[in-house]
């Protein structure tokens, strides 16, 4: 049994606010901050999106 005074130290309470700042981050403001250029051309993506879908049809037979 864990008494307060064996038990794990208490982190202090910090707002999401709090932690963005010690991280220097910055809330998503709009869907172009979490633009990314993942694949290097479109016949890689297409690659890419004809193996997700092989493999999500693989599992409904």
């Amino acid at each position: 049994m864990s008494t307060p005074e064996t038990g794990p130290p208490l982190r202090p309470q910090a707002t999401v606010e709090e932690l963005l700042a010690t991280r220097g981050t910055q809330p998503i403001r709009s869907l172009d901050d979490l633009a990314a250029d993942t694949f290097e051309s479109d016949e890689e993506l297409d690659e890419f999106l004809a193996f997700t879908y092989a493999e999500r049809r693989r599992d409904v037979a």
